[in-house]
């Protein structure tokens, strides 16, 4: 396994759904992607930047995002994410994420992950019911 390096770049896409909007997440009052679901595509665009460059065992959690969400997208449209992995510091990954739907840009975020021990972070988190 190499190292993790500034460059690595991911796409996803979707096409919204009912259950993607802010009426759904309860985060609005209008049938709209909802902020919510850009965050949750931005992060998945950036763990699919990571697929096969982190050894086994290892996995990265968000500690991080500024978003800004610059328009509103109708249920139906596609939107998708690009995230570029553009600084490594250590165990810190950032990525520089923007946004489309079928017209324009409708988000661009900063995103900061963290490589962590898959079984030790699960144990740390589980410790907290005890």
């Amino acid at each position: 396994m190499q190292a993790i390096t500034a460059g690595l770049l991911a796409e996803v896409e979707i096409s919204v759904a009912e259950a993607d909007t802010a009426t759904h997440y309860g985060s609005g009052l209008v049938a709209v992607y909802a902020t919510p679901a850009l965050v949750a595509l931005m992060e998945n665009a950036a763990v699919r930047a990571l697929e096969g460059q982190l050894p086994a065992g290892q996995t990265t959690v968000g500690g991080r995002i500024d978003v800004q969400h610059l328009a509103a997208t109708p249920v139906g449209m596609r939107v998708r994410a690009r995230a570029e992995l553009v600084k490594v510091e250590g165990h810190k990954l950032t990525f520089r994420i923007e946004a489309w739907d079928e017209v324009e840009a409708i988000g661009e975020a900063t995103h900061e992950r963290f490589i962590v021990d898959k079984e030790k972070f699960i144990a740390r988190a589980n410790a907290k019911a005890r």
